[in-house]
């Protein structure tokens, strides 16, 4: 399915659109801003002032203040209202353990952004329904607070494309080593997240290989991953915020010692490298990635 095209102070969250110029306009909405923080100021014994714990962002909960409107047509109203309902109901995300749904947003200046989270509340008010008029006290939850760009990127890296370059007879000194990569064009392994905070990719290596390991060069943090992988089998990272898993096509866990949660793509370009055995030089990894922000 695909998602509907949005104007400037629009929402839209499982294909229906709320907001300006649709049936469903908003007064206003809550929570769009910083996000709350956990933190607390110690005081400090014998000195002035106080002393200032870590912030931590709480999830991001919108408050919604908006009404279905279908003047003279009740029954349409009731029908926009049932939608949200089932779009809410989708037992794939509403009993499933940190799964999430978008909430896709476009502001004036800036492209569509998405939250993921959960609607909350939805609660209508019945007094004007028969001049098709029902306001509706709407709540969404993201636990992660952070703002995604509407697309996902993606690049995939095959083993051993250092060796792409090579050396013409005759050679002659001096010898130059480059990746093979001609002038101009994107070098392999370099990913760029055009957001303003750390996006958190997911990683899958497609065999055949075996103990892959996943560096991301800037930072030199690492994944490593206990497996072997026969040609068409693969494992996935997933390194976003309430995912943090390591697991096979199987659905079984890939064993790694490896911290997940930190290995992002901060904002800007970075190099992702990886190494593994493969006598076939056929394996790949590919990573995936929403650019991510801290406003809209």
């Amino acid at each position: 399915m695909s998602s509907p095209e949005l104007k400037d102070f629009q929402l839209d969250f499982g294909g229906i659109v709320l907001g300006h110029d649709t049936t469903i306009p908003i007064a206003e909405i809550e929570g769009l801003g910083r996000p709350g923080t956990r933190g607390d100021l110690v005081e400090q014994p014998g000195a002035d002032g106080a002393w200032a714990s870590p912030d931590w962002y709480d999830a991001r909960t919108l408050r919604i203040d908006c009404a279905i409107k279908t003047p003279g047509d009740p029954a349409a109203a009731r029908q926009i209202l049932a939608d949200l309902q089932e779009v809410a109901d989708n037992r794939k995300i509403r009993t499933v353990g940190g799964a999430v749904m978008p909430l896709r947003i476009k502001w004036p200046g800036s492209p569509i952004r998405v939250l993921y989270g959960r609607l909350s509340k939805l609660e209508p008010s019945w007094e004007k329904a028969a001049f098709g008029w029902v306001p509706l006290d709407v709540e969404f939850v993201a636990p992660n607070p952070r703002y995604y760009a509407d697309f996902e990127q993606r690049e995939e890296l095959r083993l051993g494309w250092l060796s792409g370059g090579g050396f013409a007879a005759p050679v002659q000194a001096p010898i130059r080593v480059t990746s093979g990569t001609p002038t101009g064009q994107t070098r392999p392994g370099w990913v760029t997240n055009s957001g303003t905070a750390d996006a958190n990719p997911v990683l899958t290596v497609y065999g055949p290989c075996a103990n892959p390991v996943i560096t991301h060069v800037d930072t030199g943090r690492q994944i490593e991953l206990a497996v072997t992988l026969a040609a068409g089998q693969w494992a996935r990272v997933d390194t976003r915020p309430g995912r943090l898993t390591a697991l096979r096509e199987t659905g079984g866990p890939v064993a790694t010692t490896s911290r997940l949660d930190t290995f992002v793509l901060p904002p800007g370009r970075s190099e992702i490298r990886w190494t593994a055995t493969d006598p076939t030089a056929t394996a790949r990894l590919t990573v995936a990635w929403r650019d991510a922000y801290t406003a809209l």
